[in-house]
């Protein structure tokens, strides 16, 4: 399993959409990159500051945040948890 450290945080995304929303099919070279995903693993924090995210939580990102990792046949983004706009409830 992943562990992050420090303030990290790792984050599984979402699927890019399939269609529009008038049903036309999005091809796999025109897809936007993803902003959207759930945190699968959370750091400990950094200089004694706790952390805000948990895992679990459905988080939206900066479009180009974090570094892409594929482990274990799925695609994760590590950020720091600056990277997060907002969680999603």
């Amino acid at each position: 399993m992943l562990k992050p450290i420090n303030d990290r945080v790792v984050v599984k995304p979402a699927a890019a959409d399939e269609k529009t929303a008038g049903g036309i099919i999005i091809p796999d070279t025109a897809k936007e990159k993803p902003q959207r995903g759930e945190v699968i693993a959370v750091g400990p924090g950094k200089d004694g500051n706790l952390m805000t995210v948990n895992v679990g939580d459905v988080v939206l990102y900066g479009k180009y945040s974090g570094q892409e990792l594929n482990y274990e046949g799925a695609d994760y983004l590590i950020m720091r948890e600056d990277d997060i706009l907002v969680i999603i409830e």
